[in-house]
């Protein structure tokens, strides 16, 4: 009971809080979230990568949607931002999607320590200084807002990256399916028509039969006047006559 009710008058003081914010700040919260990098929901909740706890991010949305909430803002797009934040929550207290965030986040800490120990190289005093601090340097710069900005950057470039990795395999995967689809099409239109060509056929077989039963019985009587097929002689038998056709009257 007592954590519930601390979590109410939490929630109590924040409004209170909040019912004093002038318009102005409440504007600004709205442009700010909309011109967040889309990708990185972090940016969203103005969040830390290092605080990605479900309790973090749930008190951070409260508190930045209630200075967006449509009731309390007069921005034209105060709607659109306090969806925009719903999403981000979403999307971090999402355990697959967060992971897959602070994936980028770990390559792209990796890719610019890469590039500071190259940095340190060409640096004498420097490498001097991380060696006998043991790595303390280090620590402390990459606490630096200097570090902080650099690894903004790095992740939105690799999340910028994979998506659009991403969106040429969906691309891909989708002329695929629509190649086959219009495969599969084709090949039941073509038996489609084999099938029609053979009702017709069959269809007609009555007829066929009819027409060669009454071709049958004309070739064994001639008509007058009707040319006979040649005949073959063989009185002799190294030759071959044939019989030119003659007209009988």
């Amino acid at each position: 009971m007592g954590e519930s009710n601390g979590s109410v008058d939490e929630d109590l003081l924040l409004k209170e809080f909040f019912a004093e914010v002038s318009e102005v700040e409440r504007d600004n919260e709205v442009v700010r979230i909309l011109s967040c990098f889309k990708l990185n929901p972090f940016e969203f909740l103005k969040l830390p990568f290092d605080s990605s706890s479900p309790e973090d991010i749930k008190k951070q949305y409260r508190k930045l949607s209630l200075m967006v909430h449509p009731d309390k803002c007069k921005h034209p797009q105060a709607k659109e931002a306090f969806g925009a934040l719903a999403k981000a929550q979403q999307q971090l207290l999402d355990h697959q999607e967060r992971d897959y965030i602070l994936s980028q986040v770990t390559a792209a800490k990796e890719e610019l320590r890469v590039k500071r120990k190259r940095q340190l190289k060409k640096d004498t005093a420097s490498k001097l200084k991380s060696l006998v601090d043991e790595g303390k340097s280090e620590l402390e710069y990459e606490q630096s807002e200097e570090f902080q900005q650099q690894l903004k950057l790095k992740v939105k470039e690799l999340l910028t990256e994979q998506e659009w990795r991403r969106r040429k395999m969906a691309m891909r995967i989708s002329e695929e399916e629509g190649r086959v689809k219009k495969d599969e099409e084709e090949q039941k239109e073509m038996w489609k028509r084999k099938r029609e060509h053979e009702e017709q056929w069959e269809g007609t077989r009555e007829q066929r039969v009819s027409s060669w039963r009454d071709f049958m019985k004309s070739g064994k009587k001639s008509k007058k006047g009707e040319l006979r097929p040649p005949k073959l002689k063989t009185e002799d038998p190294n030759k071959s006559y044939v019989q030119r056709p003659v007209k009988r009257g």
